[in-house]
């Protein structure tokens, strides 16, 4: 028999932070808890924490800038930028499109690691075997595969000759105001000292940095050195974690929210014209039983880094709002933080909101997401009193 809910123990995060907001502005902002145990500093609003997997959608948005430029097409082969060969060895003949890579259709998998040092060459990782799905040829089947990204990152890295987390900087976060960086490069000092750490049961699991820039911010090469000088456009598109590695603020991953809930614009800064916005956001894959990997109904439809809330069917459970309504954005979860984005179209509102030390098996009442993040995605988390609007 299922325990009553009045049975089950609830978790608490070290920290929590939910943004709600509209086209216009910021409507509500709730905090709760520490940033760093070890100084007990609070968390707010306004500091940078490792978004996790959010990160790829904000990759997505810099893809579509350089496709409105005519510097990258999302339905040719990338072989033919990055200059090598990338295929699946099991089909060898079908390309391998951008759409496939940020649809998770391009039959890449995560069985090999695709955290890789410094100095690794992209091509000799891929071309093992182990790395791909020799079942299914690219194009069709979803698995959600983080090491998509690191291709899109190489093959943008070709595209530009500029690096990955420059490239972004440039295109999305300096038009938009946004002191946010991929994996601390770029970040200003102010925005360094003021990082969230990542805990799992209350052990420190990513950015205990002490409020510094850490030494190295990069995986070390082999030889355990860390000088970025050693980058090569295309090379290892895997350096700056463009799967997951953004440090931004909810505040701050807000705006990317209300420039795509004003199809592209925030202010002066045009990001990306509509029709970008709706190929962003447009299903590339819907579940039908069997063509994809739902992780257990988590995910059921995907566009170009973008989830879609919720899909109806038995082996769905993608709606941790309870409220059937579809909503577009991304979900993160990495080294005991869950995240979420989530614009509701049809009502032009959004909420942002994340929360460290989360426990997987604080399973959720109503959908494959956690208690913690069905109650933030609802605004049901914070008790009245702790609600500080405006901030």
């Amino acid at each position: 028999m299922a325990a009553e809910e009045s049975d089950v123990i609830r978790q608490q995060p070290l920290a929590a932070v939910r943004v709600a907001f509209d086209e216009n502005g910021v409507i509500a902002v709730e905090t709760r808890g520490i940033a760093d145990l070890t100084t007990q500093r609070p968390v707010t609003a306004n500091v940078p924490v490792r978004i996790a997997s959010i990160s790829k959608l904000v990759t997505a948005i810099a893809v579509m800038q350089l496709v409105e430029q005519g510097q990258l097409d999302l339905d040719t082969d990338v072989s033919d930028v990055l200059g090598w060969h990338l295929h699946n060895p099991a089909f060898p003949d079908v390309p391998i499109t951008l759409r496939q890579l940020l649809s998770h259709t391009s039959s890449l998998t995560d069985t090999v690691d695709y955290v890789l040092p410094l100095d690794a060459d992209l091509q000799r990782v891929l071309s093992d075997p182990l790395a791909w799905d020799p079942a299914h040829a690219p194009g069709g089947y979803f698995r959600y595969t983080n090491f998509n990204f690191p291709v899109v990152a190489a093959v943008m890295e070709r595209a530009t000759g500029e690096r990955f987390d420059r490239l972004v900087d440039r295109l999305v976060l300096e038009p938009l105001s946004i002191d946010a960086c991929f994996n601390w490069v770029s970040c200003s000092d102010a925005a360094v000292a003021r990082g969230v750490v990542l805990y799992r049961s209350g052990k420190p699991t990513k950015d205990d940095n002490h409020g510094a820039r850490p030494e190295c911010p990069v995986t070390p090469a082999t030889d355990g050195s860390c000088d970025l000088a050693r980058w090569q456009a295309g090379a290892n598109g895997a350096i700056f974690s463009p799967q997951g590695g953004l440090r931004i603020s909810a505040l701050d991953l807000a705006k990317i929210g209300r420039m795509l809930l004003n199809n592209g614009q925030l202010g002066d800064a045009r990001i990306l014209s509509p029709a970008s916005v709706r190929l962003l956001e447009e299903p590339v894959w819907r579940f039908d039983g069997n063509n994809g990997v739902t992780e257990k109904g988590f995910l059921c439809s995907y566009g170009l880094a973008t989830q879609t809330l919720a899909t109806p069917g038995p082996d769905c459970r993608d709606d941790p709002f309870a409220d059937g309504r579809q909503r577009v954005g991304h979900a993160g979860d990495a080294y005991g933080l869950k995240s979420g984005l989530w614009l509701d179209r049809a009502g032009q509102t959004g909420v942002v909101y994340f929360a460290t030390d989360v426990l997987d098996a604080d399973t959720g009442l109503h959908s494959a997401y956690t208690r913690v993040e069905e109650e933030l995605a609802r605004g049901e988390f914070f008790p009245e009193q702790e609600r500080l609007s405006g901030q």
